[in-house]
């Protein structure tokens, strides 16, 4: 008779290789072939000055990061299960080694630390962490929320605390295009940090996989995944600034109020919230961050950067870079390419995730196509 710990383990190597094949299936029907060339970073772009290095690698499918009190870089694999520490002690730029944090989870994700705990993100829970003994391994483990929405084709969830002091937690839709039974998905969730008084915050958002705080005015900026099967240019990807009790409008509406052709509410869409920015679509913008450091040069004080997964409902291939928004007096004014080169004709090597500013004003992004997280920092012309 087999053991339930053997039954478990036979699942989850059953799961690791249907979420492989499945992601490359993906790229297949895309017309796009996956490359897994170690010399590629040779054809990576950035602009004059800026230099790109591997910071980790073999790390698997690497999702959110996130930094604790001491600096070191934390990072989910959600095929694996695991939370993993990257620390870089001699401050080299590069990880010294990669240690498990906490095994064993369903598909971890979103990361973020507070009062001494490190919160995490499963698809179904969020969970918070303590090492106790400095080893840079979970000793103690709580679940904080026991129920968030599970399943669906959004399985991400991705977690931050505001300057109010509350958890937010985003949960994508469980479709395409549809009205959700479960009112929390397609939403921001808002939750004290002990996991109590928990309330939808925003609503009418399919899927915002990445958000971040604005430095300066604390608001919610975050990333916005269309729907699929109406074209390669709509409707628009998008960034959002998300209020409490708003709607922005999914599935009835999309872009600047415009309605859905499969969903009809009259007059809704003039009730709901545009977006702050509209993406090119299909995009697939994930992760984002406001450049608080001061190693670029000061004209990137303040601008925004976002990673583009990259498309699969697309005749032509767009996205698979991270992308440079100029601000100015809190607005965004333009769009463009600040890192490219992961896609090289319809061969991908790497699929951008989220992005962090270092203690020394570098740029981190994670590709969890390549299992690599990048250094990008800036040496001058």
């Amino acid at each position: 008779m087999r053991r339930e710990g053997d039954v478990k383990s036979s699942f989850q190597a059953w799961r690791k290789k249907a979420l492989v094949g499945a992601w490359i299936l993906t790229l297949l029907l895309a017309g796009l072939i996956p490359s897994r060339a170690m010399a590629q970073t040779e054809k990576v772009q950035l602009p004059p000055g800026f230099r790109f290095e591997v910071f980790a690698s073999d790390l698997g499918m690497a999702r959110f990061m996130a930094f604790d009190d001491q600096g070191h870089l934390y990072v989910s694999t959600p095929r694996s299960g695991k939370v993993v520490v990257l620390p870089d002690r001699d401050g080299d730029g590069r990880a010294d080694e990669a240690v498990p944090f906490a095994e064993g989870l369903d598909r971890p994700h979103g990361i973020a630390f507070r009062d001494g705990w490190a919160y995490v993100a499963e698809n179904g829970r969020v969970l918070r962490f303590q090492d106790r003994d400095g080893d840079l391994k979970a000793d103690v483990q709580e679940v904080v929320v026991p129920d968030l929405p599970r399943g669906g084709g959004h399985w991400t969830r991705t977690l931050g605390f505001g300057a109010d002091g509350k958890l937010y937690v985003s949960a994508g839709s469980s479709c395409n295009v549809c009205v959700e039974d479960d009112p929390r998905r397609a939403a921001i969730l808002q939750f004290n940090p002990d996991g109590t008084e928990g309330r939808i915050y925003a609503q009418g958002i399919r899927n915002a996989v990445g958000f971040v705080f604005h430095p300066q005015t604390k608001e919610i900026w975050a990333t916005e995944n269309g729907r699929d099967w109406l074209g390669d240019d709509a409707p628009p990807d998008e960034v959002l600034i998300v209020r409490d009790g708003g709607h922005y409008g999914w599935p009835y509406c999309h872009g600047q109020k415009v309605p859905d052709p499969g969903f009809s509410l009259p007059g809704f869409c003039e009730e709901t919230i545009p977006p702050t920015l509209g993406l090119q679509a299909h995009s697939a913008p994930l992760g984002l961050t406001f450049y608080t450091g001061s190693q670029f040069p000061e004209e990137y004080r303040g601008d925004l950067f976002i990673a583009y997964h990259g498309s699969w409902n697309r005749s032509v291939p767009t996205g698979y870079k991270v992308v440079r928004v100029r601000m100015k007096d809190g607005e965004p004014l333009s769009v463009e390419d600040f890192l490219t080169g992961f896609l090289v004709g319809r061969n991908v090597w790497g699929r951008p995730v989220d992005l962090v500013v270092t203690k020394d004003g570098s740029l981190l992004v994670s590709d969890d196509f390549s299992g690599r997280i990048y250094r990008i920092f800036y040496e001058g012309t």
